[in-house]
């Protein structure tokens, strides 16, 4: 392929897609805002899927690399009511159906498989705009700017390249998470921790929730779900971290207090995390030299799904290139004919799982879909 593929964005879809043209000896180049790999926490534990996100990796050559980064008994699942009442605790079994591995580790693996000198830092996308016949002229807030052929908008949820094909904008679910931690659990937070259990805990009701995972050190991972509008939230005065926490608490009164405590023994600062979506048909019409991968393309509620159908994506993508080198519009109509209705159909199913966990039989029907031999992300 002689035309340059350019991406945007350095998470974990944009990754997969530039390794995977890599091993197919395909060069590209990434520009990523954040100054360096090390600049931000990358998140929790995500749990791999067999039949998107583990291919994506063999894809990349890089399942077995990967397996030594797998977090052991971190499938393990529990599902509680507010009163702290197991409902439901499944051990991890050791099959490594959806072996969980922490986001940042899985990143620095993909970072690492690259090419010195593939992913240029600090090159935060401040505008897109077309030039003509398939070509883009990329600007960069410090200044710098890229022309290219062959663009790639992995750049998230507030992605800039999204607006060359797209008018569409995410838009508030209505729910948000808020989120801390607990360090060293086992020892300073023993209720909490015997609480969590191995792998992840959930406890819900219609509405609300708090859930956590343990992490490596023992580490508990805590994401608080409410219903709420931006109004309610802005009430809440995020930069007064114990304010913030006794106002998010109160909301959970008469819940167990094993539970509550994985809000109130946080470690770090509460942090509100609004989710928003992109219409569950997200599609568009095929734009010379352009399209989207990742959440760029397909935000939805968190299902377990997300980081899953960015290196999915990344991967088809990348395999797309490489079988017409000659053609890439050829490439790029194939890719996103399997994109779309793979997405919708993604985007329906994480409805259904945030109706589970939130709805108004949560949760029981969180349960019954578990027992049922369901998978919840």
């Amino acid at each position: 392929m002689t035309t340059p593929v350019t991406i945007i964005g350095a998470g974990l879809g944009g990754l997969t897609l530039a390794r995977v043209l890599h091993v197919h000896g395909i060069p590209s180049t990434i520009h990523e805002a954040e100054p360096s790999p090390a600049a931000r926490a990358q998140g929790g534990l995500l749990d791999i899927h067999a039949h998107n996100g583990q291919p994506a990796l063999r894809d990349a050559g890089l399942h077995e690399e990967f397996l030594g980064l797998v977090h052991q008994g971190g499938e393990a699942t529990r599902v509680l009511d507010k009163d702290g009442t197991v409902l439901l605790d499944e051990p991890d079994d050791g099959t490594g159906g959806r072996p969980e591995v922490h986001r940042g580790d899985l990143r620095r693996m993909l970072i690492d498989s690259l090419p010195a000198g593939t992913i240029h830092w600090g090159r935060k996308a401040a505008a897109v705009r077309s030039l003509g016949d398939g070509r883009h002229e990329v600007s960069f807030a410090d200044g710098a700017t890229v022309q290219t052929g062959l663009l790639v908008g992995a750049d998230g949820a507030w992605s800039r390249v999204r607006p060359l094909l797209s008018g569409a904008s995410p838009v508030y679910t209505g729910m948000s998470l808020v989120e801390t931690y607990l360090f060293d659990g086992d020892t300073r937070h023993p209720v909490a921790a015997k609480t969590v259990g191995g792998g992840s805990m959930s406890a819900l009701a219609p509405g609300k929730g708090i859930q956590a995972h343990r992490e490596g050190g023992g580490t508990l991972h805590t994401y608080v779900a409410l219903s709420a509008s931006p109004e309610w939230l802005a009430g809440i005065d995020f930069a007064d971290p114990a304010a913030a926490t006794a106002r998010i608490v109160r909301e959970f009164d008469g819940w167990a207090p094993e539970l509550t405590a994985l809000i109130t023994d946080g470690d770090t600062p509460p942090v509100l995390r609004p989710l928003h979506t992109l219409p569950q048909d997200h599609r568009w019409d095929r734009v010379l030299g352009v399209t989207l991968l990742g959440d760029a393309a397909h935000l939805m509620p968190p299902s377990g799904e997300g980081a899953n159908l960015a290196m999915y994506d990344g991967a088809e993508l990348g395999k797309a290139l490489a079988a017409h080198p000659d053609d890439a519009e050829a490439a790029l109509t194939a890719y996103e004919q399997a994109l779309f209705p793979r997405s919708a159909a993604a985007a329906a199913d994480s409805v259904r799982i945030r109706e589970l966990c939130y709805g108004a039989t949560a949760p029981h029907s969180l349960v019954a879909f578990f027992t049922d031999g369901g998978q919840a992300g």
